[in-house]
Formats: C-alpha cells, sequence, structure tokens
C-alpha cells in the first residue's frame, strides 16, 4: 500500500496542512485513520481487504454514506477517492458502543430510534440479501477450497426454511446498514450516529434488527425493547421475524470469517470470529422454539 502520508497529500482537504494521524481502534476491512488540522477533525477510511471476494460495491457504499447522512444518523462525507482506495468523513465525537453499552436503561429503544432514521431516509443505491450473499460466499468457498466450519452444510435445508417462511408477509425493504455491530453505534451525548456503510443495502427492515441483536449479544428482554422501539409494539410475528434474521445474520455472516481467515493480510482470529456465529446459528437451528418462529412468522399481526 502507498505510504499514509503519501496518501493524505492527495486528498483535496488535506494537501498542504500540517495534520496530526492517530490511528483507530477497530475495521477489520479498513484502517482508519483520525486525521486533525487547524480547523477539522476527519476520519480516513482506507480499504484493505479484497472488496471483490467479500462483495463489498465501493462506490454503493460511498453512496450510500451520503444518504445515511442525509438521513441524519451517518457521518457527513467529505471526499471519496477509489483510485487511492479511500474515503474520507467527518469525525463524530464521541465514543463507539460496546455490547455492555445496551445494558444501560433505555439503550435499546435509543438504537432502534436510530436505526428507524435510517430506514425512514433516502433509498440506498444497492440492494442487500443475505440468501443470496451466503449462497456466493459458499460458492467462492468450495471453488477456492477455503475451510469451512465442519458441519456448516448440515444447515442448508433449514436456512432455506427460514427463508421461505420470511417471504410470507414480507414487507419493502428500506436503507439498511446490515452490519450493526455495537462499535457501529456512536454516541455523542445527544444523538446516536450509525458507521460503516461497507454492506449497505435496501433490505428487509427486521434484518437490520436481528443482526444488531445476534451482533451485540441482547438477551430476550433487550431485544423485544429493541423491536417495540423500533416498531411501536411487539407482536409475535414480528419478534420471530426478529429472531429468525438474528439466525440468517450469523449463518450468512460466519462464511464471512471464513473468507477473510483464507484471504485476510490483518492477524486476527478470523476462524474464531467465523466459528462464534456459526455456533450461535447451529444453537439456533437445533433449538426447541424453532419451528415456533416458523410458524409465529408467518402470522398476520
Amino acid at each position: 500500500m502507498p505510504d499514509t502520508a503519501e496518501v493524505l497529500d492527495q486528498i483535496a482537504v488535506l494537501r498542504g496542512r500540517e495534520r496530526t494521524v492517530t490511528p483507530l481502534d477497530g475495521g477489520l476491512t479498513n484502517i482508519n485513520l483520525k486525521v486533525t488540522t487547524a480547523d477539522a477533525v476527519y476520519v480516513v477510511r482506507r480499504w484493505q481487504s479484497d472488496g471483490e471476494l467479500l462483495g463489498i460495491d465501493r462506490d454503493a457504499e460511498h453512496l450510500n454514506s451520503r444518504a445515511a447522512a442525509e438521513a441524519g444518523v451517518g457521518a457527513p462525507v467529505v471526499d471519496y477517492r477509489p483510485d487511492l482506495g479511500v474515503l474520507v468523513i467527518d469525525y463524530l465525537d464521541g465514543p463507539a458502543w460496546s455490547n455492555d453499552s445496551f445494558r444501560e436503561p433505555g439503550a435499546p429503544t435509543r438504537a432502534a430510534h436510530a436505526i428507524r432514521a435510517l430506514h425512514e431516509g433516502p433509498r440506498f443505491v444497492s440492494d442487500f440479501d443475505m440468501f443470496t450473499r451466503q449462497a456466493r460466499y459458499q460458492a467462492l468457498i468450495a471453488q477456492h477450497g477455503f475451510w469451512l466450519p465442519p458441519g456448516y452444510a448440515d444447515f442448508g435445508a433449514d436456512f432455506q426454511r427460514v427463508r421461505g417462511a420470511l417471504e410470507v408477509g414480507a414487507e419493502p425493504t428500506v436503507p439498511c446498514n446490515n452490519d450493526l455491530l455495537a462499535a457501529n453505534f456512536v454516541d455523542d451525548g445527544e444523538r446516536l450516529w450509525l458507521i460503516d456503510y461497507e454492506y449497505s443495502g435496501n433490505n428487509d427492515a427486521c434484518f437490520e434488527l436481528g443482526n444488531t441483536s445476534t451482533e451485540c449479544d441482547l438477551d430476550d428482554a433487550q431485544v423485544e425493547e429493541l423491536v417495540a422501539g423500533y416498531f411501536g409494539a411487539v407482536t409475535p410475528a414480528r419478534l420471530a421475524r426478529v429472531r429468525l434474521q438474528a439466525i440468517v445474520s450469523a449463518y450468512g455472516w460466519a462464511l464471512w470469517g471464513a473468507i477473510q481467515a483464507a484471504t485476510s493480510p490483518l492477524d486476527y482470529d478470523f476462524r474464531g470470529w467465523c466459528l462464534e456465529r456459526y455456533e450461535k446459528a447451529a444453537r439456533a437451528f437445533a433449538a426447541a422454539d424453532f419451528e415456533t418462529l416458523i410458524a409465529e412468522v408467518q402470522l398476520r399481526d
């Protein structure tokens, strides 16, 4: 990769300016840099993973980031330089959440309201469907002979059963982040921001809620608060839809970890990351209430 200073010198708002560069924690497909000048602070996101393998559309990420900013929950976009592998956004002054943040009183409701604001904003330029993505990831893994968790394919039929059940009563898609782990919530003390639109696209709103619930390890009460905060009320069908989409998220994103384990230059335990999500999905497929969820998601509210 080109030297950081060389890259920053080619960005219009940074060219020829004194600046302080601080690496930011997190980011498994980007190097994130906090760049401070005399009158502004930015985040420069430099790509470092194979976006094509992972299904990342950088042009869509850029345009969807702009739409999220217009919705009032995404950081304003400052510059986009695909020739440099860079997206520049305003720095949001506040801590990122952790899974423990959701234990604070009212936190799931705040998260639901921020998610709802994104979903009510401008439609994204791309679509996202985890069933399609999972099939593409699995085919790619087979093609290249990458490692796959033992027994993963055994749940393929159950995965397709979930797909069929979710198609009953499916509602129009909305602009979703699709990757709302806790660190992608930034709290400035007044507003909760949503960041990182690499996998963004129009999708089922309940995938967003289900993905958040599984990535942030929400307990049953927190999931119900999230659903109530988003919809205004909890019904068996809505709750079942969110819980099934949590399984879809865990089962599908597990393959992302398998691909990263085989291809990423980072010194990170992607295999463990994959196994954590796969094992969550496997437990949910085998749970006593799986059949109940399949039935309840097809009820009319």
